[in-house]
């Protein structure tokens, strides 16, 4: 009741939302250079870094959005810089879903719907309501607590195993199913998504708040439990 009540007041909603939103631009930050992409510059790097000092004061969601938004749209402009592959079915030419139009943005996707899973049975576990969100409001038949929690971890999980499956080239075509209606996976090529997405999640990081290792899942279960 006090989270239902809470996700209502907009103030409150707002100071958690900066975070999301701060958190978020700042790891794609972090992957664009991790990742040595090599068509990064340093002026590009500066306008991301300026939505993640704009997302700290913005008065509205709606601004809020529109920040991560065009941070996101900047982000993946230089997405494909990331990518190793020669393959043309590997060459990533901007962000579409529903259903994705290519390899890259099917492994996305699924990635994304398997980080929000993971975040609505969090939710749950911790007592939670899954379809009440702060930073994202609630849809008819979509969590929105799930969105909220798993934003930070989108490029630091999803986005950088979808880059390494791809780079180490532990997918190929042959694991896909493309037709004009849009791409899916084989059965062997969804396992090896999943076995690379659960490997990631076990692998363990330095807390920047607590100060000692956990695995990407255990900070996630945190991160839902930081909401109560």
């Amino acid at each position: 009741m006090l989270q239902h009540k809470r996700s209502n007041e907009l103030q409150f909603s707002i100071a958690i939302a900066h975070s999301i939103v701060f958190g978020k631009i700042k790891n794609c930050i972090t992957v664009l250079k991790k990742k040595n992409n090599p068509d990064i510059s340093h002026a590009s790097l500066s306008e991301i870094e300026q939505y993640a000092a704009r997302a700290q004061t913005a008065k509205t969601l709606e601004t809020l959005l529109g920040l991560e938004g065009m941070a996101a749209r900047l982000y993946f402009s230089h997405f494909n810089g990331m990518l190793k592959s020669e393959m043309p079915e590997f060459q990533f030419n901007g962000r579409n879903r529903r259903p994705p139009k290519d390899p890259v943005n099917a492994i996305l996707s699924f990635l994304y719907a398997l980080l929000a899973r993971q975040a609505t049975v969090t939710a749950n576990a911790m007592g939670l309501d899954p379809y009440s969100g702060f930073f994202h409001k609630p849809k008819y038949g979509k969590p929105a607590l799930a969105p909220d929690v798993i934003e930070e971890f989108l490029p630091l999980v999803a986005d950088s195993v979808c880059i390494a499956l791809i780079n180490n080239k532990e997918i190929t075509k042959s694991d896909t199913v493309i037709t004009k209606f849009g791409v899916n996976f084989t059965s062997q090529g969804r396992r090896t998504v999943i076995t690379a997405y659960e490997r990631r999640m076990d692998s363990t990081v330095t807390h920047p708040l607590l100060g000692y290792a956990a695995s990407y899942l255990r900070i996630i279960e945190m991160q839902a439990s930081a909401c109560k």
